[in-house]
């Protein structure tokens, strides 16, 4: 693996909070050249490591990184994935046989058909609903309520309606998502100024899907529309915050890319 390669390999570790480390052997026949391992922010083994050093091929380090990913989307989606295979080669045995082939009971015969009269066509299947982005508008706000519940947020529609203008105002209003007119989830978005950085840095405040249409990409969907609505702002790095209790959120945000940073406080005032 060339090292492009494994800087990308590396920056996939990170994004799944540990630590690709490499071999120092730069001779090539020797033992350990070209292996790698993972620890943990502690430097603790977690995959191809031994006491003196890293034991693992790229491959099979990238592979566990993409089932450790699966896991973690699955989780953040409420939905079990199989972890990936690789697949095996099975050597048939010499006395194998051919297996008999099994006994179906024959289909009742097809009723006679009139002559001059034709079958009805069957009827087509429903169609599937279409799922669209849009800027929310202020009577959206009844709906988005209770979505907003969903995260623990106590809010009523009037100061929805009343939010939703104002950050419409400053091209900040937040993207729904729709299934055939139904909203069925909600991205909040944020631009600030700060004194320390030469680009506006962009936020996602609040994202939520219904739990009815959870598990068909419509989190990424809207998370990828509200990185691109920042990036046209001219934001040159996005945030997110979200609850300590929320674990299957972290897995989700972590899967997207991004990564742990600091530390959130709040105070009321």
């Amino acid at each position: 693996m060339s090292d492009p390669e494994l800087d990308a390999l590396a920056e996939t570790a990170r994004n799944r909070g540990l630590k690709l480390v490499r071999s120092r052997v730069r001779t090539p026949g020797k033992r350990r050249f070209g292996k790698v391992g993972l620890t943990d922010p502690r430097g603790k083994a977690v995959f191809g490591m031994d006491d003196n050093g890293p034991t693992a091929k790229p491959e099979d380090v990238e592979h566990y990184l993409r089932n450790l990913g699966a896991k973690d989307w699955g989780a953040s989606l409420d939905v079990a994935v199989m972890p990936r295979k690789k697949p095996r080669k099975v050597r048939a045995a010499a006395n194998d046989t051919e297996p008999e082939p099994e006994l179906r009971p024959r289909p009742p015969p097809e009723p006679a058909r009139q002559k001059g009269r034709r079958e009805p066509a069957p009827a087509p299947p429903p169609p599937k609903p279409k799922l669209k982005l849009r800027d929310a508008r202020a009577d959206d706000a009844r709906a988005l309520v209770p979505l907003m519940e969903l995260l623990g947020h106590e809010t009523d529609a009037k100061g929805v309606r009343k939010r939703i203008n104002q950050l419409a105002r400053d091209k900040l209003a937040p993207i729904v998502a729709t299934l055939d007119k139904q909203i069925v989830g909600l991205v909040g978005i944020h631009r600030m100024v700060t004194i320390h950085r030469d680009q506006p840095v962009g936020r996602i405040t609040i994202l939520v899907v219904a739990e009815g249409a959870r598990g068909q990409g419509i989190g990424r969907m809207l998370t990828e529309a509200a990185e691109q609505h920042l990036k046209a702002l001219g934001c040159g790095m996005v945030e997110v915050t979200s609850n300590d209790r929320l674990a299957k959120a972290h897995a989700f945000y972590r899967h997207m890319g991004y990564e742990r940073t600091s530390m959130r406080f709040m105070k009321k005032l």
